[in-house]
């Protein structure tokens, strides 16, 4: 994956060693409802909702490249590079104002434990930093949920802190911690193993 000084019409699709990270379509739409409907994932992100609303996963799929041809943001489906099941949604919302984006993710419960999230948002991370010319990324979850956090240790983010009680899912306060990563961190990490 290379930066692109011109702008593309389409969501660009990114690979890894198991994954295809590409646009959403709303053929994805029934799926995309199924898995991030599961009561597990919703209780840990801020924003799914449980139940899922039915066909409500079809008007935030249409914004998908309008938003990226703005440079607002980018969002991919996860795909199973061997059978192109999809496993959950990847992206970043770029703040262009300060150069710098918020990574957001999840991932089906049948998906998790087996590294899928890390192996995305590492090619996530590198996507905005050469595509956006990013200075900054980062990325938060709930309290309850470490394995997220995890992830964002093992893409090579810094814990930045916790705001306690910050988030409000129903009638439950939550504590949301922060994590974070520069350019200057990144690339000291990507020449460390070249």
């Amino acid at each position: 994956m290379s930066a692109s000084a011109v702008i593309p019409y389409s969501i660009p699709s990114l690979t890894t060693e198991r994954l295809i990270l590409d646009a959403m379509t709303m053929a994805d739409s029934d799926e995309v409802e199924r898995l991030a409907g599961d009561e597990a994932v919703a209780r840990t992100t801020a924003s799914i909702p449980h139940p899922y609303p039915p066909g409500a996963s079809r008007p935030w799929i249409a914004t998908h490249l309008a938003d990226f041809l703005a440079g607002k943001s980018v969002m991919w489906a996860m795909r199973l590079k061997s059978t192109h099941a999809l496993l959950g949604c990847i992206g970043l919302i770029v703040h262009k104002e300060d150069d710098n984006a918020e990574m957001g993710y999840w991932i089906g419960v049948p998906y998790w434990n087996h590294g899928y999230t890390t192996e995305a948002a590492r090619a996530t991370i590198r996507f905005g930093f050469e595509y956006f010319h990013l200075e900054r990324i980062h990325a938060r979850h709930m309290a309850i949920n470490p394995a997220s956090g995890r992830v964002m240790q093992k893409a090579g983010m810094t814990r930045e802190g916790t705001f306690r009680k910050h988030a409000k899912k129903g009638d439950t306060y939550h504590d949301i911690v922060y994590y974070g990563l520069l350019r200057s961190e990144w690339e000291e990490a990507v020449a460390q193993k070249v």
